[in-house]
């Protein structure tokens, strides 16, 4: 029997960030966004619904007088990563 998938990692681009994320911690926008060839528009909008869903953090804070963004994998966002992978798994297993 198929187990449901997670709809907000269920996103190409969500799923991206997450996998990025799920190895390295955590990483600044300008990384997120040359590794994924996103926009920086569609990046952000994704990034907000990660965080809303609890799955990242987002840190602002200022470099050189520019402004960073970091997002950070969360307990939570890592459980669903590992969710979702187990859920897929009984797609393609058999």
């Amino acid at each position: 029997m198929f187990k449901e998938l997670d709809p907000i990692l269920h996103s190409e681009l969500r799923l991206g960030i997450m996998s990025i994320l799920i190895s390295i911690q955590e990483s600044d926008f300008v990384y997120i966004m040359e590794q994924t060839k996103s926009t920086g528009g569609n990046l952000g909008a994704q990034i907000i619904k990660l965080q809303k869903a609890g799955y990242i953090e987002v840190i602002k804070s200022f470099k050189a007088n520019r402004p960073c963004t970091t997002c950070k994998i969360t307990s939570k966002g890592i459980k669903a990563f590992d969710k979702y992978v187990e859920a897929l798994k009984t797609y393609i297993e058999k």
